[in-house]
């Protein structure tokens, strides 16, 4: 095990001072503060310099390495194909190196998964096949490390693998519901989690509920540690509203 461990560590590590060798200027900042700022994408690259930065400078460094990886998912929803493919692919090789450092923590398992995630969903059916399992498999791990992990954010991840993948695969309306109201057992006022059940009851015939479901991802607070993200669903919840 702790071969294999070794070798997934020596990949990623390659891959991060092979990025890293594409900038020989080292920005300063303080990259939480330029993070907190990421609806400025400017500030969220240059967050995601200062951390391949240090993690290129110390390749122990757990914060910077998840860190890093979340702020590529964020930018990786941004911005042109070919700049949203080389932001995730960055981001997996930085999660993976996280989950290398400390596999015993959730946040490397969980954003490995979300980049994986988002590269699948914008990318074809090739690479949803590719990573259908392995996104599971980092979301189980880092639900079984902490589910309450950013407000249940495993569950909330799972039931949205369970509603996006096929039947075929894997896929179950059923599981995706019960992941979700695990969920929302953490924030019921989280809009991420409103927004997928919404998606879901939608999908499935229950559009009172569905409906439902949409006015109060509007009414919920903005979260001012996710206050990017609620804006987005607000926004999303808005538009599916008006259809």
């Amino acid at each position: 095990m702790r071969s294999c461990i070794g070798v997934v560590y020596l990949t990623a590590l390659l891959a991060l001072q092979l990025d890293a060798a594409t900038s020989l200027q080292v920005p300063t900042g303080d990259a939480d503060v330029l993070y907190a700022g990421r609806e400025n994408r400017a500030q969220a690259r240059q967050a995601a310099e200062i951390w391949r930065a240090r993690l290129a400078s110390d390749p122990r460094d757990f914060d910077a390495a998840w860190k890093r990886a979340r702020a590529l998912y964020w930018l990786g929803g941004l911005g042109a194909d070919a700049d949203r493919r080389r932001d995730l692919e960055a981001g997996i090789a930085s999660a993976r190196a996280a989950v290398a450092i400390d596999e015993s923590r959730p946040e490397g398992h969980f954003w490995l998964a979300a980049n994986m995630g988002a590269l699948a969903e914008s990318f074809g059916l090739r690479q949803g096949i590719r990573y259908r399992t392995p996104i599971r498999e980092a979301l189980e791990r880092a639900r079984a490390i902490d589910p309450a992990f950013g407000q249940g954010s495993p569950d909330r991840a799972l039931g949205r693998w369970y509603f996006m993948v096929p039947r075929l695969f894997g896929g179950s309306n059923d599981k995706a519901e019960a992941h979700l109201q695990r969920a929302l057992a953490y924030n019921t006022e989280s809009t991420a989690t409103l927004f997928f059940l919404a998606e879901l009851y939608l999908e499935t015939g229950r559009t009172a509920e569905g409906r439902a479901m949409l006015q109060r991802v509007l009414d919920a607070p903005v979260d001012p540690e996710w206050a990017p993200e609620d804006r987005q669903f607000k926004g999303r919840a808005a538009r599916l509203l008006a259809r």
